[in-house]
């Protein structure tokens, strides 16, 4: 299963934004330059997270965005939820996790199984601990240099 990069990049940029925001808005410039993501793109995953509660837009000078609750209550799969369509295994799982060919599949609920496990592990972490994480290979990179 390949994760898109929207999930992938909301993600990345959740836990950069984390990361530098400090209590204050964070421009979403700031975090296209930081982390290589197209402006464009960022701009339209932001309005997505604003929608879906995950992040808080400040206007005017000095504005930017910042989580809408804390980091550890922000749990990853809840980022990915509201910036895809659905985490299934396989496209023809229906977005509830039934089979979309209905009884003819006889290895269902293998793929079931996959994707119950998948989003378990991913409802597991939250952007605290990605942050965190961030934090240690930033540091460690720090050191080897």
């Amino acid at each position: 299963m390949r994760m898109s990069t929207k999930a992938q990049y909301a993600v990345r940029a959740l836990v950069s934004l984390n990361m530098i925001c400090d209590g204050r808005p964070v421009s979403i410039k700031e975090v296209s330059e930081r982390e290589k993501i197209s402006l464009n793109y960022l701009e339209q995953l932001f309005v997505k997270l604003r929608r879906g509660g995950i992040v808080n837009s400040v206007r005017g000078p000095g504005g930017g965005y910042l989580l809408a609750r804390p980091a550890a209550d922000i749990r990853i799969d809840q980022i990915i939820d509201t910036v895809e369509e659905a985490l299934m295994p396989l496209s023809c799982m229906n977005t509830d996790g039934s089979c979309g060919c209905n009884s003819e599949c006889i290895t269902q609920s293998i793929w079931q199984g996959l994707g119950n496990q998948i989003r378990n592990f991913l409802a597991s972490v939250t952007l605290e601990d990605l942050t965190n994480d961030g934090r240690r290979h930033l540091a460690k990179l720090t050191v080897n240099s």
